[in-house]
């Protein structure tokens, strides 16, 4: 009987935490501000490109001769004020738009820039995943189908894509199953600037890895070492998080964090450990004092950590 007992102990525990986890981010999306409060804010990255933050993943915009590249697009109800802010720096059209992934907080604008007349960009999984919608691994929430018009409809599989305008590129390339299994980075080399989407954040936190949508703890340190290869002294390296362009040094310290949480977890896994006895273990104390927001965030991240090893 006693082992009978531990295992429904057990499963209690667990059961607990995750109803706590969706509460907490149940929670969280209630207290979201409300858009029309909402403010844009312009950085400007030199050579007419431009990161814009407002509610959501941050946008990069680059100007070209004969329109404009824009990478993620934050929430529907911000598109106005989006577009405001893109008109003070050019009234060229937006003629592509580029999906780093595929959640809402990049993709909830593309259905009215599409009927603007942008064509959507990204890696393939991106409108696989809309099309069939979403379950979150962490708190099961259910993100539903998007519509026709938010669909990309130009995607590559694997490798990089160039997307031009006139006098400007971007390259693309995917970052195999990191933050999700769709991801987009990008690459301008005119303007030595590098986007990471969420593959990379720049607010001192722990990053939300999504396990049942492909992502990888692994991956996200591969993509974090490709920034590092190709940033050169000077190269600004903008994120989805955080309001700062970083440098090498930011990437540095988050590769570092990351990687360490990689190999602790890898041995935690290799004993045959159970997820609740990973979260008993609380095998990133340390780095928990620097990078986690609070004791929900580093119970979370040794979730995403540990199922990044036990995902199918």
């Amino acid at each position: 009987m006693t082992g009978i007992n531990n295992w429904i102990n057990r499963r209690t525990a667990l059961a607990q935490l995750s109803a706590a986890t969706m509460l907490a981010a149940g929670h969280a999306k209630a207290q979201r501000a409300d858009p029309s409060l909402a403010e844009i804010k312009t950085t400007d990255l030199g050579r007419k490109t431009y990161m814009l933050e407002g509610q959501g993943g941050n946008i990069l915009v680059v100007v070209g001769d004969d329109g404009i590249i824009m990478v993620d697009a934050e929430l529907a109800p911000l598109h106005d004020k989006i577009s405001a802010a893109i008109t003070d720096n050019s009234n060229l059209p937006i003629k592509y738009l580029v999906d780093t992934h595929f959640h809402g907080e990049q993709t909830g604008g593309n259905a009215p820039f599409h009927r603007d007349g942008a064509i959507i960009v990204a890696q393939d999984n991106v409108r696989v995943r809309l099309l069939a919608g979403t379950t979150n691994g962490l708190n099961y929430n259910k993100s539903p189908p998007a519509s026709a018009d938010a669909i990309p409809t130009e995607t590559y599989v694997g490798g990089t894509k160039t997307v031009a305008v006139r006098g400007r590129e971007a390259l693309l390339t995917h970052a195999t199953n990191a933050h999700t299994d769709g991801d987009s980075w990008i690459y301008l080399a005119d303007a030595d600037v590098i986007f990471t989407g969420d593959l990379f954040y720049n607010n001192g936190r722990y990053p939300m890895i999504d396990y049942a949508n492909g992502g990888d703890i692994r991956g996200m340190v591969r993509a974090n070492e490709a920034f590092l290869k190709l940033a050169k002294p000077g190269t600004k390296i903008a994120s989805s998080r955080g309001s700062a362009v970083a440098g090498r040094a930011e990437v540095m310290a988050f590769r570092d964090m990351l990687a360490k949480a990689r190999d602790r977890m890898a041995e935690i896994v290799r004993k045959g450990m159970s997820e609740e006895e990973a979260i008993a273990a609380k095998p990133f104390a340390d780095l928990d004092a620097q990078w986690a927001g609070s004791e929900r965030d580093a119970v979370n991240f040794v979730r995403v950590a540990y199922n990044s090893f036990k995902r199918a």
